[in-house]
């Protein structure tokens, strides 16, 4: 009865919770366009969004969603402005242990509040903590003929003793692809690995995995799960994922339904998880695979914070790279439209089919 109740609890305040996040961010000075690019505001409080105009996006609480983690937008498959198609959440492992640390689930020691504090700057030395609604409109330089956009994201420190500085990196010539770089910030301590990982699989009912010898489906995988709660961790060593001519490695999944916005809900299931749009490929992109790189991925069969069960059965929850971790270390995150199976094969590292 007691565990009933908590659980009850949690979805009804998780959805009064997502609602406030969506009455709040609508407050706020919306992004502008700047020729190519999305930055937010100079007239604060803003909403803490960058990116392309015409491709992918990121964006920080107080935008709708829970603390702690990174938003990725992909308007482009035809979902609004602030539909996130996923999340992604830093998750640091201290030298010596594997236990992570849980930038959404811990406490925050500046507010006390559910969930790190994020917020931006436009320089890795300007760390003096501030308003996520007082956001830097980022850099926007140029390499080559390529232009790029560049916003530094600071992370408060976490009770593992972890201190992560992130930079978010866009370039003209990928517009379906964000790049993720991790360092160390203040005094923090020293880590095993920082992991980013995806961790709204579910939205889209990821199931296929496309690996070097094939493809995995999530019923495969945990034939036997269900439930409420999430399906054990199944990692692939980096001989089992997709390699691409320059060497880059490929971890991607896709929906297995040819349209997934058509498809029926368990009656109560929450509005924000009926899926809408294109089909997309998700991925993770490492342009430096180290050999013991890793691509690992866990599943649900009922949505987060409910009862209701997932169209289809079982799907992809959390998609991620784990890699030791090293100052600086990049992997790019994207959100490419069309199935992957479908695509011609990527045959470089521009972020285009």
């Amino acid at each position: 009865m007691i565990k009933s109740w908590i659980h009850a609890s949690l979805i009804a305040l998780s959805a009064c919770v997502l609602l406030a996040y969506q009455a709040s961010s609508q407050d706020l000075a919306p992004p502008e366009v700047q020729g190519i690019w999305i930055q937010p505001s100079a007239q604060h409080p803003a909403q803490p969004v960058w990116g392309h105009a015409d491709g992918i996006r990121v964006g920080l609480w107080p935008m709708p969603g829970p603390r702690g983690l990174l938003r990725i937008y992909a308007p482009y498959l035809g979902h609004r402005d602030d539909r996130m198609i996923n999340y992604i959440a830093v998750e640091p492992v201290p030298s010596g242990t594997w236990q992570r640390g849980f930038s959404e689930l811990e406490e925050s020691q500046l507010d006390g509040d559910q969930g790190l504090l994020m917020w931006s700057s436009s320089t890795a030395d300007d760390d003096d903590p501030r308003k996520p609604t007082e956001p830097s409109r980022g850099v926007i330089a140029r390499d080559g003929d390529v232009e790029t956009l560049t916003v530094t994201i600071h992370v408060e420190p976490f009770r593992n003793g972890a201190h992560i500085l992130l930079q978010v990196h866009f370039r003209s010539d990928r517009p379906y692809e964000v790049s993720l770089s991790t360092s160390l910030a203040g005094e923090s301590v020293g880590l095993t690995a920082c992991i980013l990982t995806a961790t709204m699989g579910n939205f889209a009912r990821l199931r296929t995995l496309h690996l070097a010898d094939g493809t995995r489906s999530s019923h495969d995988l945990w034939p036997t799960f269900s439930g409420y709660g999430f399906a054990e961790h199944v990692c692939f060593p980096l001989s089992d994922l997709i390699r691409i001519p320059n060497g880059d490695a490929l971890f991607l999944a896709t929906p297995d339904e040819d349209d997934p916005s058509d498809a029926e809900y368990e009656k109560g299931t929450f509005i924000g998880w009926h899926y809408y749009g294109a089909v997309a490929t998700q991925y993770w992109r490492d342009e430096t695979p180290a050999p013991k790189l890793r691509g690992c991925v866990n599943a649900r069969a009922t949505y987060w914070a409910s009862d209701s069960s997932i169209p289809g059965g079982i799907s992809i929850e959390n998609l991620e790279l784990v890699e030791a971790f090293g100052e600086g270390n990049t992997l790019w995150f994207g959100v490419m439209p069309g199935r992957y199976d479908a695509l011609p094969a990527l045959t470089d590292s521009s972020g285009e089919p």
